[in-house]
């Protein structure tokens, strides 16, 4: 049998890069600054619970994959130090699972991120009206065909490179639909609820409409997390 330790994230401002301002100023333009706030706690309390589970767990020769992670080898470890330097909880999770013995696979293919990263460039830089309508139409045609062609990349990188008697750790967004594509000899266990994250995300902008589902999840999702 195979596993694979299903982890379903949420990017934090680090792992964001030159988006990261954009996408904070909008947050707080469509949230308030308070709720914005409010979900930065969430999200790095979130990351802390996520970073105690994985805290003294066993993980020799476990084979990690990475939302994003474009490469293995030197060039993929020098991706992992990027984002360590830049603060990303993420990667300080990965790194530290590197060092106890857990080994690097190559997990995206660089074409379709890239495409997906400049249509949100693309979007997120534009200055007027029209131009903001335009971009967000382009990437809204192009958001789920590319999200659904990379699902279909990671697990087949899945599938080929997990091997019998293997486990595996996948570190991937909340929105993706990995599972289905997954072999059907692979336990997964979601290490978070992957329902959960989504409908927290999912319900965040209409914040007074289901404050107190939200307030439920929030708890979730700082929640510690049973090794068992």
């Amino acid at each position: 049998m195979r596993t694979l330790l299903y982890v379903p994230i949420i990017h934090m401002s680090a792992d964001l890069g030159a988006l990261a301002r954009d996408i904070a100023e909008r947050g707080m333009a469509g949230l308030g600054e308070e709720a914005w706030e409010k979900h930065l706690r969430t999200v790095e309390g979130f990351w802390n619970s996520l970073a105690g589970y994985f805290d003294g767990l066993e993980v020799s020769n476990f084979k990690i994959y990475q939302d994003g992670l474009l490469a293995n080898g030197d060039l993929g470890l020098k991706i992992v130090e990027e984002g360590l330097k830049s603060g990303s909880k993420n990667y300080e999770i990965v790194s530290g699972l590197l060092r106890k013995g857990a080994v690097l696979v190559k997990t995206e293919d660089f074409d379709l991120v890239k495409k997906e990263r400049d249509s949100l460039i693309e979007l997120t830089g534009a200055k007027t009206r029209r131009d903001r309508l335009a971009a967000f139409l382009k990437y809204r045609l192009s958001k789920n065909h590319l999200l659904k062609k990379r699902d279909r990349f990671i697990a087949e990188r899945i599938n080929r490179t997990l091997k019998e008697g293997e486990t595996g750790l996948l570190f991937i967004g909340a929105y993706h639909n990995i599972i289905p594509m997954l072999d059907k000899d692979i336990y997964i266990k979601e290490i978070k609820k992957t329902d959960k994250v989504r409908e927290y995300q999912r319900l965040l902008p209409f914040q007074n409409k289901y404050k107190a589902r939200l307030e439920e999840l929030n708890k979730y999702m700082v929640s510690p997390i049973d090794k068992i």
